[in-house]
């Protein structure tokens, strides 16, 4: 799914309808989740980005898929 960023979009603002960003955060946290992880800056950019539009940035982390994988073997 795209988060809205691809081909340098992420410097583009939108004038109209809703950002694909913060839609996508919403679809994710009708999943109630606890982190958002991606392998690409700039999804996980404009993922944290919708994170804070919605207001979810202290429930939902945006964490790098290596993070993630590092956490797992502590």
């Amino acid at each position: 799914m795209c988060c809205g960023a691809s081909g340098d979009r992420m410097w583009i603002e939108a004038t109209q309808g809703k950002r694909i960003n913060v839609e996508r955060v919403e679809q994710a946290l009708g999943l109630s989740p606890t982190m958002l992880g991606s392998n690409c800056p700039y999804c996980l950019t404009t993922l944290s980005d919708g994170t804070k539009v919605k207001e979810a940035e202290d429930q939902v982390k945006t964490m790098d898929i290596v993070e993630i994988l590092g956490k797992s073997l502590q």
